[in-house]
């Protein structure tokens, strides 16, 4: 079980790395902030429904922060690769296909985030119904 715990997080680390450590952070510190504010909001639906309300906005936003960032980031990753395409000239189907799937990391990372944070939100709204 080590083992295969090992690989698998080394494997998300690489992965994380090639997705571009600057914008995979930012969508990480968008993913811990949602789960930072759902906690909060789920701590607090009892005592202060006001800030648990309040916290599900923050938890909405921060969501939406971290799937915009991934795609911003993909953008501007393929608008590079397709600069260096057009200044080599060389079109081998391997360097494309290798550059879309990196391009693709960080709007998953994003779209994860997103969905964390939506499943979050309905939770909360669901018991502050109750």
């Amino acid at each position: 079980m080590a083992i295969i715990t090992g690989i698998l997080g080394s494997t998300l680390f690489n992965r994380f790395l090639e997705g571009g450590a600057l914008f995979m952070s930012l969508i990480l510190i968008c993913l811990l902030l949602s789960i930072y504010f759902m906690t909060k909001g789920f701590y607090k639906i009892n005592t202060n429904p006001e800030l648990s309300k309040k916290m599900i906005s923050l938890v909405n936003d921060s969501g939406t922060l971290g799937i915009s960032l991934g795609f911003l980031s993909a953008f501007l990753g393929l608008i590079g690769a397709f600069d260096v395409l057009e200044a080599t000239g060389d079109a081998n189907p391997a360097i494309i296909a290798g550059g879309l799937k990196i391009a693709l990391l960080s709007p998953i990372f994003g779209i994860f985030t997103f969905l964390i944070s939506k499943i979050g939100v309905v939770i909360l709204k669901l018991i502050q119904k109750k």
